[in-house]
Order: C-alpha cells, then structure tokens, then sequence
C-alpha cells in the first residue's frame, strides 16, 4: 500500500446529468506531491474538484478513479472527507447560527485553533458566523482555516488566492504552504492540487507539476513556473506549453 497513489484518475468524465463537463480525465497524485491546474474560465477546473470531492450535482463517470485504492465512487462526499479529502472552494456558502470557531473544532482539531486563526488574521472573526458578512479575502482565509482543522491527506484548493488583497495573499500562500509541508495525522505527506489563475500561489508553494485543462480536457503538463509564464505571456491557446 505505501506505493498506492492518494489520488488516480483514469479515463474519467465529469458530468452533471447528461451534461458532459471534462472527458477522459488521466491524472495521479502521490503522496508529497503539488498539482497545479490552470485554464481559462469555464475550462472544467472548478468542476474536476467539485465531483473529486463528491459535491453534487457533480460527478465521476466511466474509467477508473480511486482515492487510496478505493473507488470514488464508493464514497459520499462525507465519506471522502473521511477517507481524508478536503476542499478549499471558490465561493464558500454562508453558515447561519454556526460560528467560525465551532466549525473548525467540529470538523477537526480544535487543539491549535487560536494559533491557526491569528497566523490567518481572523481573530476578529473567530466567533461570529461562517461566512456572514465576511470579504472575500476573509472567506479564503477561514477555508483554508477549515482545512487546517481537518488536516486532509489531499488538499483540493479551488483558487486559494483570488479575491484577497495584496498584503494577504502572502499570508494566504504561507498559511497553504504551511498545511502541505506537514504531514497528515496518519503520516501520509500531504498533496494537493491547486487552482490558481493569478499565480501568486506559485510563490509560496513548492509545486511539482501543472496541468492545462482546455475545453474540459487536459491537454499538456509541465514545470509550473514556466508554464505559467509562458501561458501568462502567449495567451491560453498555446496548448503545447510542455514542449
């Protein structure tokens, strides 16, 4: 088992009904590891997450996708999170009546709450309610708060850094790159992959690989940096930026 990937897609589509969303999807994520996926808006990267972690409507057909040997789709998305997945999203639900504080103990561990919360600059915010009334940069920093609770064994971070301020994104990227260098509760090296359009993750985070994802597809790979910027300075159709 210690040679079992965390994550392995093969041949995968993603779909919402009879809507088909990405198609043959192929991807694997062993322990340690840092994926970035990058594309343009509406390419299929938020839905690949979204049906990786069980959210409906969206979900995992045909091929073969296994989360430490297991099938996917064995699993509800309670389950998964369970198994040891866990999700930053791009545009997390408010949490009437439930407050900041609560939810990262009941998710997980509440031993160093205090500490993630102030290395987070949400001090302010540790009582009041989850998401109500919370900026955008505000409401990253708790998912990623919410992660440091749960401790995943795969991190699926949909744009960690879009919508916070320039002197928070810093934060944000230590906060993430702090997670990911640590292992999880069960000694597994964590992984993760990253959603990022701005790239100012890359700063922070010790990636390994990045993925384009076009038209639902992914389409090459390659060093994240270089092909971040060559992406950055040729534009999204450039499809052979692994070359």
């Amino acid at each position: 088992m210690a040679n079992t990937p965390l994550l392995e897609l093969e041949g995968v589509d993603v779909v919402v009904g009879d809507k088909v969303l990405c198609s043959d999807i192929t991807l694997t994520i062993n322990e340690g590891e840092c994926h970035i996926l990058l594309g343009p808006n509406g390419s299929g990267k938020s839905s690949l997450l979204h049906a990786i972690m069980g959210v409906r409507p969206f979900e995992l057909k045909g091929g073969k996708a296994l989360f430490r040997g297991q099938d996917l789709r064995d699993l509800d998305t309670t389950a998964r999170a369970q198994a040891g997945l866990g999700m930053a999203f791009q545009r997390p639900p408010r949490l009437t009546g439930v407050s900041v504080r609560s939810l990262a103990k009941a998710i997980g561990d509440g031993d160093h709450f205090d500490e993630s919360v102030k290395q987070l600059g949400l001090e302010h915010l540790a009582n009041r309610e989850v998401n109500c009334g919370f900026s955008g940069g505000e409401s990253k920093r708790f998912e990623i708060l919410k992660l440091t609770a749960q401790q995943p064994a795969l991190c699926l971070l949909d744009e960690p850094e879009s919508g916070v301020d320039l002197e928070q994104v810093g934060v944000v990227g230590e906060a993430v790159n702090n997670l990911l260098d640590t292992s999880a509760p069960d000694g597994t090296d964590r992984a993760a992959i990253v959603i990022t359009h701005t790239g100012f993750i890359l700063e922070s985070v010790h990636s390994t690989t990045a993925h384009l994802m076009m038209n639902g597809k992914l389409v090459a790979e390659g060093a994240p940096q270089e092909m971040f910027d060559r992406i950055r300075s040729e534009g999204y159709s450039l499809v052979d930026v692994a070359s």
